[in-house]
């Protein structure tokens, strides 16, 4: 593994020894676990896991970061736990500067009011005040190409609608650091490559970029650096490119 520690960076990002543990539920009613109880299978009610044991992770301004792994590996939880969302059991972590991205499609959006509002309601969740919402509301909307549908009730928005409006949003905050979980998936072909076109523009201005994609060449077009998680730990750290041969291989030999 190879030193990721640029010289004369500031860190903006710090994970120190992360757990975080959830419980699985085997049961789906009271009278099913009322007959798992009778049958004494009391100890299956439930299992814990740990999505991230003992991970650390330290992040420089201006870094683009593809965070990689299979399903269950832990990287949409690490995300989550950057941006707030969850909290860690154990273990510290630090982020300086404002944070902003697409974790989950619509999140934060308020399925009862129009798209006008929720521009204001999800962009004052990622720190905008109304005169900065002011300034950009028109840059926003016509980002996200859903002008016709922008006094309509967001939840008569399609999924591609959601993600056009929410990732409008979240780019023009100006964040310090971008988190971007596998979202671009949702949308057409031509508005992923505007989102891809504006992703590594905000990466060009020095914005530090982490991302969660099982795309392996969308993530080699706008990270430097690759870290591999398997079962919720770092299991390589290196350049983008390299991070990708290590997981090829190592999906190689677990075939």
């Amino acid at each position: 593994m190879t030193d990721r520690t640029p010289p004369g960076q500031e860190v903006v990002l710090r994970l120190d020894h992360v757990t975080k543990e959830f419980v699985l539920r085997h049961t789906r009613s009271l009278k099913e676990a009322l007959v798992w109880l009778v049958k004494g299978r009391k100890g299956d009610l439930s299992a814990k896991f740990k999505a991230l044991e003992d991970l650390s992770l330290t992040v420089h301004d201006g870094e683009s970061v593809a965070l990689l792994g299979l399903n269950g590996s832990g990287k949409s939880t690490t995300l989550k736990i950057i941006s707030g969302v969850m909290r860690p059991d154990t273990g510290t972590i630090g982020v300086r500067g404002r944070v902003a991205g697409l974790i989950e499609v619509g999140a934060g959006f308020h399925l009862d009011l129009p798209g006008r509002d929720n521009v204001y309601l999800n962009a004052a969740i990622l720190g905008m005040t109304k005169e900065e919402i002011d300034a950009k509301f028109d840059d926003i909307v016509a980002f996200s190409e859903i002008g016709d549908f922008i006094d309509t009730e967001v939840k008569f928005y399609s999924s591609g609608m959601y993600l056009r409006l929410a990732f409008a949003v979240a780019v023009h905050t100006d964040p310090d650091v971008f988190l971007v979980d596998e979202i671009l998936a949702v949308g057409d072909e031509p508005f992923q490559r505007k989102c891809i076109a504006r992703i590594q523009e905000l990466v060009s201005r020095g914005k530090t970029l982490v991302v969660v994609s099982h795309d392996l060449e969308l993530v080699q077009q706008i990270c430097e650096r690759g870290v591999v998680m398997e079962k919720g730990r770092m299991v390589f750290d290196g350049t983008c490119a390299e991070a990708v041969g290590f997981l090829r291989e190592r999906n190689r030999g677990a075939a």
